[in-house]
């Protein structure tokens, strides 16, 4: 059993799930929820991040094998692929269903950007539009969060541009340690078709137009703290790619063109909750 629920932790991608999970509860304590809305608007995110990388493992389990990525549990003989399905699938139902503990368009909202990601599980990853599933999820998490305060609010039309951007930026870095890999098993999405030079340039164009977009959105003139935000989307992404490279020379996996996206959004948040103007 114990090695049965550690696989399944491993299969959720736990890093990218806590990350964006934490991103959202800062959110919601930033725009004014109330603690029960805050535990409502976390445990949706988390499970609607739970949905999506298990789906994810169990359908690429085959690709993974292949390529022998024993880092993943599924394709390690960790944990079954069946119970990942399922897994996915409990997660999945259960995603509406606490997102509904704030109010129904909300709920709507959350099953959207959930529908959207698992999309780019299967179909859409080997398609010229495979970033826009990551657009559409990103965007709506902060929708959501507004959403779900009492009367359901309009998100911010510059909020939601600056998650999608964050989102598309987040794609392009995701993708770049798998090149090798995709190639061998046919993946074939918009970043494969830039390659790896136009992908780095992609997500670190779509990381600083987030960022400049969070300053700039608001009321009101730019505040010291988002200039540096700014320069810190300018820089962090470089920073990453270097570090990524002595990874790959020293045999480990690059992801630390991925981990500079879920650094850059904390950053944002950080920036949003200080400034307190979101809604």
């Amino acid at each position: 059993m114990s090695s049965t629920v550690l696989g399944l932790v491993r299969a959720s991608h736990p890093e990218p799930a806590a990350a964006v999970t934490t991103v959202a509860g800062l959110l919601a304590a930033g725009v004014g929820h109330r603690p029960s809305g805050v535990v409502a608007v976390v445990l949706t995110v988390l499970a609607s991040q739970l949905a999506v990388g298990w789906a994810n493992d169990a359908l690429d389990a085959d690709r993974d094998a292949t390529v022998g990525r024993t880092d993943k549990p599924v394709a390690a003989g960790a944990v079954g692929r069946r119970t990942v399905a399922l897994a996915a699938t409990a997660a999945a139902l259960a995603t509406p269903t606490l997102a509904l503990a704030t109010n129904p368009l909300a709920a709507l909202c959350a099953t959207a950007g959930l529908v959207s990601a698992l999309l780019y599980d299967w179909p859409l990853k080997s398609s010229p539009v495979s970033v826009l599933p990551y657009a559409v999820s990103f965007g709506s998490l902060p929708a959501f969060v507004v959403l779900a305060l009492p009367g359901a609010p309009a998100p911010p039309v510059w909020l939601v541009a600056a998650a999608a951007c964050l989102g598309a930026g987040a794609h392009f870095a995701n993708v770049l340690p798998d090149f090798a890999d995709d190639a061998r098993t046919g993946v074939r999405g918009l970043p494969h078709r830039l390659g790896p030079a136009g992908s780095r340039v992609a997500a670190a164009g779509l990381l600083l137009a987030a960022t400049a977009t969070l300053v700039v959105g608001p009321p009101g003139p730019p505040s010291g703290v988002g200039l540096a935000a700014v320069a810190a989307a300018v820089v962090v992404p470089p920073l990453s790619w270097y570090g990524g490279r002595a990874t790959a020379r020293a045999g480990g996996r690059p992801v630390a063109a991925f981990r500079a996206v879920m650094l850059v959004a904390l950053i944002d948040v950080v920036l949003l909750v200080s400034s307190g103007r979101v809604v």
